[in-house]
């Protein structure tokens, strides 16, 4: 593995961020997009350095996993930069007694699968005189190792979330089969944008679906072709991570 310091310095971060713009320029004019997908950079396990490397290159949103990371690295100096915008999403699955850490640091929680979920962050985010803005997450794969909801409960729960007055729910996210059988997680996607188009929020003030985050590192082309509107990208622009 290269040297953690040279693998995200601002050069290497922004030549690699260069590169997944152009394949999403290309992709985008694959599908006939005149609009391309915003780039969520995804930070967590890596240190405040690969922010600051993101941001210099042009990102603003950053996504983590954990809350306590999140936490800390919300009130770093990054966190408190004034000079540009760093806006903080929490993409991991949210175990309910850290709801505390998303609702007071976190910009967006891009991970909302569960009612008990839902009523702790809804009172948190009152406690914090905020409405935080949320994306529900849906297990298309249908895989039991993997979170959010089944694709046939989402529009059930998504009538459920006009109860929050506290969150406010933008679209939906979710996470394709980990394969090389394109087709496979092309249909996935594919069943997003019609969970994502189909479901009619006129009568639910809490829901407004805007957003559709799908595509990572792996398949973020096939998500720009089928309609993404958010791509959570890690290791194709900061690096390899090292777990250990």
């Amino acid at each position: 593995m290269p040297d953690l310091n040279e693998q995200i310095s601002i050069d290497a971060v922004t030549e690699r961020l260069r590169a997944v713009r152009e394949r999403v320029a290309q992709a985008c004019e694959r599908a006939g997009r005149a609009d391309e997908p915003m780039i969520v950079g995804v930070s967590k396990t890596f240190p405040l350095r690969a922010v600051e490397a993101g941001q210099a290159a042009g990102l603003t949103h950053f996504g983590e996993n954990r809350g306590r990371e999140l936490r800390d690295k919300a009130r770093s100096k990054i966190g408190a930069f004034k000079g540009g915008d760093v806006h903080w999403r929490m993409i991991g699955h949210l175990q309910t007694n850290k709801a505390k850490f998303v609702a007071r640091y976190a910009d967006w929680f891009d991970a909302l699968d569960r009612p008990g979920l839902a009523e702790e962050l809804n009172g948190r985010a009152a406690r914090n005189n905020r409405v935080l803005p949320c994306l529900v997450q849906v297990n298309v794969t249908r895989q039991e190792q993997k979170y959010g909801l089944p694709p046939e409960a989402t529009h059930d729960f998504l009538d459920r979330c006009a109860q929050y007055e506290h969150l406010a729910v933008k679209g939906l996210m979710a996470m394709g089969s980990f394969t090389d059988e394109v087709e496979t997680v092309r249909g996935e996607f594919q069943e997003m944008r019609t969970l994502l188009e189909t479901y009619d929020a006129a009568d639910n003030p809490r829901v407004d679906m805007e957003e559709l985050s799908i595509g990572m590192s792996n398949d973020f082309e096939v998500a720009v072709e089928e309609g993404s509107t958010m791509l959570r990208i890690g290791s194709a622009i900061f690096g390899p991570r090292d777990y250990d």
